[in-house]
């Protein structure tokens, strides 16, 4: 329903990972006032400034049912990222209010980082980095084994989406043989992408020498990287997480599979918890560890960023509610 050409109507921006919220007001000049509430805790939202909205624009604050209450004029809630497990979808459809998220941005980024990891991991970039600084007497000789080539390797990517298939695209000239699992993509995909498709994640965990996730957060995703799960890997496989880091079950289970040798090294661009809370792991990461160094590499939750995908994100979520607000037209609208 379109909501008519009353102006000028109220925007709200929770928070912003680098504010002001400038290239946003520019979008929706003409449209709406924004009003930037430039906070991250869900608690300190002002319920007056929230009861004048027409749409909110969200970042990293958790929307929760309390918060839904206070949106009585809200038509519409448009999350910044793609993923929204902080946002609760339920209780805005509940209140009639559409949630849409914002999957039309950072592909190539976090596909890209991903594999950057996923090479630099398989090279042994890092642990040949960390070692050749105390190489005096010898250099060349100084060689890293087992070392795969590309061709003699098996790549899963858990999660066949967007990300998924942009990764399979940047690693297929590689010569790696890639497995794809992911349940959501209908029959066929795998032959116009060009993976082999199987039906079990299991199968992919015993087959794979790199296993790089590219799925969203679900209550079946959710604590996916447990014991069980990393027990099931094919032995010194390599891991790559550019998804979400609560798919992690804690960071004891990796701590366990890294000192045994279960899992040769992991490239992680998110953690469980962020900024990370202490953990013998992440202790032994900082101080440069000599059984862990090269075998843990860790960026922080930036997979997504390059300078223009940080403009793409903000003008397509404020482009998301005027769309709406002008034209009643809902993009990328997610249901419970």
């Amino acid at each position: 329903m379109t909501m008519g050409k009353r102006a000028p109507f109220v925007v709200g921006i929770t928070d912003h990972m680098i504010p002001p919220p400038d290239l946003e007001a520019a979008v929706l000049d003409g449209c709406a006032e924004v009003d930037f509430l430039d906070t991250r805790r869900e608690e300190d939202l002002d319920p007056e400034r929230l009861a004048r909205l027409d749409a909110l624009l969200v970042w990293s604050t958790r929307i929760g049912p309390a918060t839904v209450a206070k949106l009585p004029r809200c038509h519409i809630v448009v999350r910044f990222g793609v993923g929204y497990d902080k946002v609760d979808v339920a209780a805005l459809e509940a209140a009639g209010i559409p949630f849409c998220n914002n999957p039309d941005y950072g592909t190539e980024e976090v596909a890209d980082h991903a594999v950057s990891l996923l090479l630099s991991l398989q090279r042994r970039l890092w642990e040949h980095d960390a070692r050749a600084r105390g190489y005096s007497t010898t250099w060349q000789a100084n060689t890293l084994s087992p070392l795969r080539r590309s061709s003699a390797a098996t790549v899963g990517v858990v999660g066949v989406g967007r990300i998924g298939t942009a990764v399979v695209n940047r690693l297929k000239p590689f010569g790696y043989r890639i497995l794809g699992y992911d349940p959501q993509q209908p029959a066929g995909h795998e032959k116009a992408v060009g993976y082999r498709r199987v039906r079990r994640l299991d199968e992919l965990l015993a087959e794979s020498d790199i296993v790089t996730f590219h799925c969203p957060l679900t209550p079946e995703t959710r604590g996916l990287i447990d014991a069980d799960f990393l027990a099931k890997l094919k032995p010194g496989a390599l891991l790559v997480n550019t998804a979400r880091g609560e798919m992690f079950a804690g960071l004891d289970p990796l701590e366990a599979a890294l000192r045994s040798g279960q899992v040769a090294a992991v490239g992680t661009d998110v953690l469980p918890t962020e900024p990370p809370a202490p953990h013998p792991l992440l202790d032994a990461w900082r101080r440069r560890e000599s059984w862990l160094e090269g075998r843990l590499v860790i960026t922080p939750h930036n997979a997504f960023h390059s300078d223009e995908a940080a403009i793409e994100m903000r003008r397509n979520a404020a482009e998301t509610a005027r769309l709406f607000l002008e034209d009643g037209v809902l993009r990328n609208r997610i249901l419970p």
